[in-house]
């Protein structure tokens, strides 16, 4: 399957870079998650009267929202932009990799631990007297002549970021002291984003067209500033550079992307649910096999936007496709059944 632009995931460490340069550095630079902003700059303002490290942070939340960059904004509001330290749940296997960190952390600094439900359980629990009490217990070599040695942490906050919040155990979520849930943007916010962004990579964008590229985006400004760099490509090479609304259509229908936001793979995925199955419910295995695709793609990549925007719903039965979803793919939706009025009457003398 080819990449697709209005994936959430992160294209890489190009993309990462061209981005870096639009995102937020200050919360007065932030735009949306305003209770999140609000109840952070509450935290931190009340950390710095007292002179101490803020309490640990975790942020939870799909892909593409902005976690990674609030973790740099945290550290730019309390002083240690310089100071974070940036690692990943897959890249520590062993305590021993976690070791040097930890012990070469100053007072106030800040560890980053991105998709940290991917700790290994070992590390995990390494961490937990090194979170609450501020120490560690290190194994200087194995077997009969192993020694135990406590070494004494300097007060850190550490700051995780996982876009799965049910994967991370109950001991490991109970040690953090802020913990705050991160939503999709609504177009508003993002057509502000998107004006900010063109006006970084000096885009002459339309309003209008802003507003447009904002109501594709599925709720997320990753998604937005690709598909603004995107369509700037496009203006550039099949029009005047400026970026119009007409530019936008033209622009995102050759990445087949609809008025909703949806591309090729959501609708084969609705299709499939309504053509084969009848609209459901269908089990999520069946449904891919359908398709062609993997479970884990389908339950990622492509159905959190569809139960988000109402196309699909979830029940014990399995997925089943809404009025709205066979509107939108130019189909009459089924007429409503009728109750079980037999069910219902025996359901009556039920104890």
């Amino acid at each position: 399957m080819r990449d697709r632009i209005i994936s959430n995931e992160s294209g890489g460490p190009p993309e990462e870079r061209t981005n870096w340069a639009l995102r937020p550095t200050r919360f007065d630079e932030w735009v949306g998650q305003g209770a999140v902003v609000e109840q952070l700059s509450i935290a931190i303002g009340a950390a710095m009267r007292r002179k101490e490290p803020l309490e640990h942070v975790l942020l939870d939340g799909p892909p593409g929202l902005g976690k990674t960059t609030l973790a740099h904004v945290i550290a730019e509001e309390m002083g240690v932009a310089d100071r974070i330290r940036i690692t990943s749940g897959p890249a520590i296997v062993k305590p021993g990799e976690l070791m040097s960190t930890l012990t070469n952390l100053n007072e106030g600094d800040i560890l980053f631990v991105d998709e940290i439900h991917r700790l290994n359980k070992v590390v995990e629990e390494f961490l937990y007297p090194a979170m609450e009490d501020f120490r560690v217990d290190f194994t200087i070599d194995g077997g009969v002549g192993g020694r135990t040695v406590n070494f004494r942490l300097k007060r850190f906050t550490l700051v995780g970021a996982t876009t799965r919040a049910g994967m991370l155990s109950a001991a490991m979520r109970d040690r953090f002291g802020l913990r705050y849930h991160l939503d999709f943007y609504d177009a508003e916010d993002l057509t502000e984003i998107l004006a900010r962004s063109a006006k970084r990579l000096e885009i002459d964008a339309e309003g209008d067209a802003t507003a447009m590229i904002a109501e594709r985006s599925r709720g997320t400004p990753r998604v937005a500033n690709r598909l603004l760099k995107r369509i700037r490509d496009y203006a550039q090479v099949k029009g005047s550079g400026r970026i119009t609304t007409a530019v936008v259509e033209k622009a995102l229908k050759i990445e087949e992307i609809d008025g909703a936001g949806l591309d090729r793979l959501d609708r084969a995925y609705l299709t499939a649910l309504i053509e084969t199955y009848h609209g459901g419910p269908a089990g999520i295995e069946a449904v891919a096999a359908t398709m062609g695709q993997s479970r884990d793609t389908l339950e990622d990549m492509v159905e959190p936007f569809l139960l988000q925007r109402s196309f699909i719903t979830r029940t014990r039965q399995g997925r089943c496709a809404t009025p709205k979803a066979y509107t939108h793919l130019g189909l009459k939706p089924p007429a409503p059944k009728a109750p079980d009025r037999d069910a219902d009457d025996a359901g009556l003398f039920d104890e």
